[in-house]
């Protein structure tokens, strides 16, 4: 069966994560008992690990092996139901091999990656294949469009009881049922949404309007989205927090959203006609309690 996503990744570890999350894409209600099965211990073969996952209790309960599990904010797989889990991060060569293979079975190939530099923290990136489009997570329960059926059928019942009692002869009566209607968000903007987390996770140095390497490689997945869909239009926003001068926050606020800009255009090749970009500076807290805060120092992806 032809492969459904490419992962790409800079380290072998860091590769091994991106496979696991190309699963989550491909399986997004799947819980921390469909990953036990999806990916048991064997790949690893390691008598001292119960699981390739740990929650983070688990995880904060073991102080003397933290180091060897992806234990970072950006690094923690959530899961539909609420579940965080933590991936085992060790992974060389002959079990890095175990799992590339195990990852075909789910139509999960591995690009050829290049070594991190030392010191820096690797990246992956995903991308799909062969038109492969991912479900797109919905919540357990009654859908929305057949709530509404239910309530119009339910009304047009009450209209044909009031009739038959009213008899036939009687002036029929029009029952006007307000049409109810239900929007889902299209893929591609919750790719985006998705997007615009990631980007906000590979953060600048600070005062810099660099770009690092895993500011790119979202940046990548994103000129995927645009170039698929060329109608769609996307302002970059760059904010900081209230902390520093004002002035010079406005300057590296601009800096960075025009840094996006222009690689997405320069590099990934997306139409300048799609883009645009603003610096706000602080003058949009988020947290408004506490200006300093860092979740006010983002970058904001808006479709217009």
């Amino acid at each position: 069966m032809a492969s459904k996503v490419r992962v790409y990744g800079k380290a072998q570890n860091r590769t091994a994560l991106g496979i696991v999350n190309a699963y989550l894409v491909m399986y997004p209600h799947a819980t921390a008992e469909d990953l036990n099965k999806a990916f048991p211990l064997e790949l690893q073969s390691h008598g001292t690990w119960k699981s390739l996952f740990r929650t983070p209790e688990e995880y904060a309960a073991n102080e003397a092996n933290q180091g060897l599990w992806f234990a970072e904010e950006d690094e923690i797989l959530h899961l539909q139901d609420g579940t965080q889990l933590i991936f085992l991060k060790l992974w060389p060569k002959d079990k890095f091999e175990n799992i590339v293979n195990h990852a075909k079975l789910y139509d999960i190939e591995i690009a050829e990656f290049e070594k991190g530099e030392k010191g820096t923290k690797g990246g992956y990136r995903l991308e799909y294949l062969n038109g492969y489009v991912p479900p797109v997570p919905t919540k357990k329960g009654m859908p929305k469009w057949l709530l509404a059926l239910i309530a119009v059928l339910g009304l047009a019942v009450v209209a044909l009881l009031l009739w038959l009692l009213l008899g036939k002869k009687a002036e029929p009566q029009i029952v006007e049922v307000e049409k109810v209607v239900v929007v889902h968000d299209t893929l591609y903007i919750q790719q985006i949404a998705e997007i615009e987390k990631n980007f906000n996770a590979a953060q600048f140095e600070q005062g810099k309007a660099d770009l690092n390497d895993d500011a790119k490689f979202v940046l990548h997945d994103l000129a995927k989205v645009l170039n698929a869909h060329t109608d769609v239009k996307l302002t970059i926003k760059g904010h900081t927090s209230a902390e520093g001068d004002a002035a010079f926050n406005q300057k590296l606020s601009e800096a960075r959203a025009k840094a996006a800009v222009d690689f997405l255009v320069e590099r990934e090749g997306v139409a300048v006609e799609q883009l645009s970009y603003a610096g706000m500076g602080s003058s949009e807290l988020k947290n408004t309690d506490n200006p300093m805060a860092p979740e006010n120092r983002r970058t904001e992806f808006i479709i217009e």
